[in-house]
């Protein structure tokens, strides 16, 4: 996780298309300077990120779903809740799950976890629309890449492509 770039994905764990499902890890850092303000001597995860970090791994669910043709702006996040705080050097599970994909809008839920302990949740929704720059398609297939998802269309794999991963190679 490289907190002051908006990268907050290391490594997707599993992805199903059929499902429309996508878990990722979020490793946060033992050292950012977002911590020398938030808090001294007690460094905590700004909850705003926790949101983020879900966000995004909503995003990166809905890009693949769409592979790649189309782009996902956060417009709102709803019922959010942070249960718990999350400090340097845990690793946040993400699970994100489409619900609704239509109109220009898609809506998802997601659920962060450190330890199988529930930590934050909520329902975002993202706008969908061509990307505006061709740039920012390279640089999220870049990221893609980094982050090990899996590119293979669905019929390669059967009826779902679903991948599995840990840490150990972030």
């Amino acid at each position: 996780m490289r907190l002051e770039y908006f990268q907050m994905i290391d490594k997707v764990l599993n992805l199903d298309l059929e499902a429309r499902t996508l878990k990722t890890a979020n490793i946060v850092p033992d050292e950012s300077p977002i911590f020398e303000g938030h808090f001294p001597g007690h460094p905590l995860l700004p909850g705003v990120l926790l949101f983020e970090i879900m966000a995004q791994s909503c995003g990166m669910l809905l890009l693949r779903l769409h592979n790649y043709d189309r782009m996902a702006f956060l417009a709102s996040v709803d019922k959010g809740k942070l249960r718990t705080f999350v400090t340097p050097g845990q690793v946040i599970e993400v699970d994100a799950r489409m619900e609704h994909d239509g109109s220009g809008f898609a809506r998802l839920k997601a659920e962060g976890r450190v330890e199988g302990k529930l930590v934050c949740n909520a329902d975002i929704t993202l706008k969908t629309m061509p990307f505006p720059a061709p740039e920012l398609r390279g640089y999220l297939l870049t990221t893609a890449e980094r982050i090990g998802m899996p590119m293979e269309p669905p019929a390669a794999a059967g009826a779902a492509a679903a991948c599995s991963g840990t840490l150990s190679h972030v």
